[in-house]
């Protein structure tokens, strides 16, 4: 069997704001389960719906260095359409109205994502192809 991690901004149906959150909310659940196991990696946005927030399950947190501090990293998942889907914690790069701000935030807030997402992966007990 084949893992697959999708690491993605958004997804539909937790945030979207565009195609992206389309085609990731929907492509990992259309592979075949027999062969692939497809999860998902996502921020955890303040925006987010409180529907779906509630269904979170909190796994973890650790601190990683990150623009030289040691920065917390939440790990939360749910399942949905036979997809887990883990969401990346950190209030300070996730607390927005809205998944996206200006430019010059957006570098530093989806630079600390894929890094979390990359230092989560040993956590999980998930590893991915």
């Amino acid at each position: 069997m084949k893992n697959i991690l999708f690491a993605s901004s958004e997804c539909v149906p937790f945030i979207k704001t565009g195609g992206l959150a389309d085609v990731v909310g929907s492509l990992p659940k259309d592979f075949d389960k027999e062969k692939y196991d497809c999860r998902v990696v996502l921020p955890k946005y303040m925006c987010m719906k409180q529907e779906w927030v509630e269904r979170l399950e909190y796994i973890t947190n650790f601190y990683m260095d990150f623009a030289g501090e040691n920065r917390y990293v939440g790990i939360f998942k749910t399942e949905l359409n036979g997809v887990t889907f883990y969401f990346i914690d950190n209030e300070f790069y996730f607390s927005g109205p809205k998944p996206y701000s200006w430019i010059h935030e957006d570098i530093e807030k989806f630079a600390f994502f894929s890094k979390a997402a990359l230092s989560a992966i040993p956590t999980l007990g998930f590893r991915p192809d």
